[in-house]
């Protein structure tokens, strides 16, 4: 038997393989089952002839949607090489235009969509460590926080994993106006480019991930952008897919558009054929020069490898007299072929081709292999029905060797020959060890640092997600020669009234919600925290308990639960803070058949990357500290997604959730405040027209509170009763000083005393969008500033109007309450309650 690990690194390789099986299968069926798609033989034949090309070129820069799709699509599917993209963070830090996830889900949420443009353009994704924290001004200050050597260790990874002939960075390393992230990606993609080749270099890479010099790096100045200098090369971009008969432009804007959490959407017009032309410059960073095309003086072929010469003739020979129609005509070459590629060295180029290549056979053979489970969702312990079917539909004999489970260390042998045209099929009921984790991106198992996430597992650095929880294995044999076809299982599930696919994911037996982000509690103050407890799929008995830290009390000590299947209860726990102000991470566990879990549930679901499932830890923000309000009741009005509503019921506030129809008098009579949620006029159409009877109630007596909103993309400017012009002008250093212009207005004295201490312990920035010009009505009480910049006046204006205000603010409340950040808390609750008693 396999030592464990062994046995995992194994798994691992051959689940980058079933990835990309997956997607080239469902690229055959889709051409078999759409007439008006390629056929499948026009696949094989596009398949064979990335096979022959070995070029490759690693795309880096710094965010989601920072890559150059047109370029990625140009590669891969034009010159057919291999192309990937590596972004250093998974953009983190940004906002979402499409609902309140921000942060890890966030991330997540854009890493998938990244997948997902690949899956359009043909490229490969990487990434690093990295997390994106928000906008910086500063590239030396970004490489501080996210710890300048592990991530540039990351890159060199990905390099000496990927091994690229040219690396391409989309921004350059010189120190600009632009994102510190953009030109310290940069950065990093030219020292890595200095010393990946090192063998002294991150000698602890060097276990199965040899050093590697790529050629040269160069930097994509961009389309049309011209430039001289030693190496600077002009290469045209543009054509048609011959596939797809679509121009690679429009490829791209599909690709683009995938990014729909940062608003591209719109992108991805485009009608078939008419490639036009589209010239890109790529400017020499380091490496040898070029002068016609990126790929000068390497050698693209097969040529390069040890033996490979006999390879890329039989390619070559394969690709003449290959039949579109008669795809298993080609099968006895392919075999020889294989037999040849078998023989060659097994270097990393080698075996992805390998693997390529398999595919391609699998394809001219005919077979069609599925693997589908009982249910999208198991707990450890758990069976788990896997059916399993295999279809013949060409005329080369072959066998059906077995299955294997490699997560499950089990293979089971069925030898049996496949008739012709008839789906074989195969049922195994297997058990999940009962040590088995539960799913959760590797990224996020562990508390991440500052800047950077921790990932215990170093062979996973660099790879999009980790491997699935199973994955299966099928062998089959023709002529004498075994391949494998891996499948990562789905189950076929209802939600949402539609029938979707869904790759497994392991459960606890037991989730575990707080109703809340954040609690506020007055110093030494006693208050009931509930906490629900529901049904991972069984029916479970086991305990649950709160863990808090010291100086914190929590009663009682745990408490006995038993939930049906399905089911959920709530239980409720006193908690007692500390006398003084405190803040306190408090954790739910479960303890069920001697196991703890301490998971929450966070479901994610949008059409365009289908539905997620995050497993965070079930974590409470507990912060203590004295609070004023004045006012009872305040209305909000949602944008594009926060949980600043949330927050405001912490704060002792009554919330009502204000629709379009009561944008009235007499739908926000009763209100003492209503605030508007973040970006609600860059993604509602409906809310310019309801802005006069808001601004009655704010004449009326009521507050209207604003928060910020992106300059582009404005459904309506109609902010105010008052001129008011948006920048994009921001604060990005969360330390940064705090000026009082106006230190007697009610909004920094009354009812909570505002001083420096309340701008202590912000989170990621101080604000973003900052208003650049507003009428004279407006006051601005506070100014803020970066280092070395002017300092930006417009991050709250208050006009009054009426017997109310209204009040534009574009600091990051929407980060900063959630965050449990004290200061920031009473001064909201201060612009809640002026003029209020």
């Amino acid at each position: 038997m396999q030592s464990s690990f062994s046995t995992i690194v194994d798994i691992r390789a051959r689940l980058w393989c079933a990835a990309w099986t997956a997607v080239a299968l469902l690229l055959v069926a889709s051409a078999q089952s759409k007439a008006e798609s390629p056929s499948a033989g026009a696949v094989i034949l596009e398949k064979l002839r990335a096979f022959q090309e070995m070029g490759s070129v690693l795309h880096v820069a710094a965010h989601p949607d920072d890559e150059n799709t047109q370029l990625i699509t140009y590669l891969a599917r034009g010159r057919r090489v291999r192309a990937a993209y590596l972004s250093i963070t998974r953009g983190d830090g940004g906002q979402n235009v499409l609902g309140g996830e921000f942060g890890p889900q966030l991330g997540l949420i854009r890493t998938h969509e990244l997948l997902a443009a690949r899956r359009l353009d043909g490229g490969k994704q990487f990434f690093t460590r990295a997390i994106d924290f928000g906008f910086s001004k500063d590239p030396e200050e970004t490489l501080k926080i996210w710890d300048e050597q592990a991530v540039l260790s990351d890159v060199v990874r990905v390099i000496r994993t990927f091994r690229p002939d040219v690396i391409v960075t989309r921004f350059s390393p010189q120190a600009s106006r632009t994102h510190g992230h953009h030109t310290a990606s940069a950065i990093l993609a030219l020292e890595a480019f200095k010393v990946s080749g090192d063998p002294h270099a991150f000698p602890d890479q060097h276990k199965g991930l040899e050093p590697w010099q790529p050629k040269r790096i160069l930097m994509n100045r961009g389309f049309g952008g011209g430039g001289g200098g030693e190496g600077a090369v002009q290469l045209d971009v543009g054509g048609t897919d011959v596939l797809l008969d679509e121009s690679f432009s429009t490829i791209a804007s599909h690709s683009r558009a995938m990014h729909k959490s940062q608003g591209f959407g719109n992108f991805g017009s485009g009608g078939r054929g008419g490639g036009r032309s589209r010239t890109e410059s790529f400017q020499l960073l380091a490496g040898e020069p070029a002068k016609k095309d990126i790929f000068d003086g390497i050698d693209v072929q097969w040529t390069r490898v040890r033996g490979g010469a006999e390879i890329g003739k039989l390619v070559r020979d394969v690709i003449a007299k290959f039949k579109p129609g008669d795809p298993g005509a080609s099968v006895s070459d392919l075999l020889v072929l294989r037999r040849k590629l078998t023989a060659l060295a097994d270097e990393p180029l080698v075996r992805e081709k390998r693997r390529d290549f398999d595919q391609i056979l699998q394809a001219c053979l005919g077979l069609d292999v599925k693997s589908t489970v009982n249910k999208a969702e198991v707990s450890p312990g758990d069976s788990v029905t896997i059916e399993s079917s295999v279809t013949r539909n060409g005329n080369i004999p072959v066998s059906w060797l077995g299955v294997r489970y490699p997560t499950l260390n089990k293979e089971v042998k069925r030898t049996s020959k496949l008739p012709l045209n008839q789906v074989v099929n195969a049922t195994d009921q297997e058990v999940l060890p009962n040590d088995m984790p539960v799913s959760q991106p590797y990224w996020l198992r562990d508390v991440p640092g500052v800047g950077i996430y921790r990932v215990v597992e170093p062979n996973l650095i660099g790879q999009p997600l980790g491997p699935p929880p199973l994955l299966v294995e099928h062998e089959f044999e023709v002529e004498g020669q075994a391949f494998v076809v891996p499948i990562v299982p789905t189950a076929r599930v209802v939600e949402n009234g539609k029938r979707i696919d869904r790759s497994l994911d392991v459960v606890p037996p037991v989730f575990l919600g707080f109703p809340f982000e954040v609690a506020r509690f007055s110093p030494g103050q006693k208050r009931s925290v509930p906490i629900t407890v529901s049904s991972g799929g069984h029916s479970v008995t086991g305990e649950i308990t709160l863990s808090a830290p010291a100086g914190w009390k929590v009663a009682p000590r745990s408490q006995m639960f038993q939930i049906a299947t399905g089911a959920q209860s709530k239980y409720s726990f006193d908690v007692t803070p500390p006398a003084h102000p405190a803040l306190a991470s408090i954790i739910a566990h479960a303890t069920v058949n001697g196991r703890t879990y301490d998971n929450g549930r966070v479901d994610i679901n949008y059409a365009h990357i289908g539905h997620l499932l995050l497993q965070p830890t079930a974590r409470l923000t507990a912060v203590s500290f004295d609070l004023n309000i004045r006012g009872r009741t305040v209305g909000y009005v949602e944008g594009a997604g926060d949980s600043v509503a949330e927050c405001l019921t912490q704060m002792g506030y009554t919330v009502k959730p204000l629709s379009a129809t009561d944008l009235t008098k007499e739908g926000l009579h009763g209100l003492d405040a209503v605030v508007i949620g973040v970006r609600a006029f860059n993604v509602r159409k409906d809310l310019g027209k309801h802005m006069p009877a808001l601004f009655a109630f704010a004449e009326s007596g009521g507050n209207l509170i604003v928060q910020y909103n992106r300059p582009e993309g404005l459904k309506s400017d109609r902010f105010a009763p008052y001129d008011l012009g948006l920048s994009g002008q921001r604060v990005t250093d969360e330390h940064s000083p705090v000026t009082f212009l106006l230190p007697d207005h009610p909004a920094l004295n009354t009812p909570n005393k505002i001083t420096q201490a309340d701008f202590d312990g912000w989170v990621q920035e101080r604000g973003i969008y900052f208003p650049n010009e507003w009428d004279q009505h407006f006051k601005a009480p506070l100014a803020f500033k970066d280092p070395n910049e002017p300092p930006l006046e417009g991050g709250i204006l208050i006009a009054p109007h009426g017997r109310g205000n209204v009040i534009y603010t574009s600091l990051v409340w929407f980060r900063e309450l959630p965050a449990g950040v004290p200061g920031a808390y009473r001064l909201f609750a201060n612009l809640v309650s002026l003029g209020k008693s």
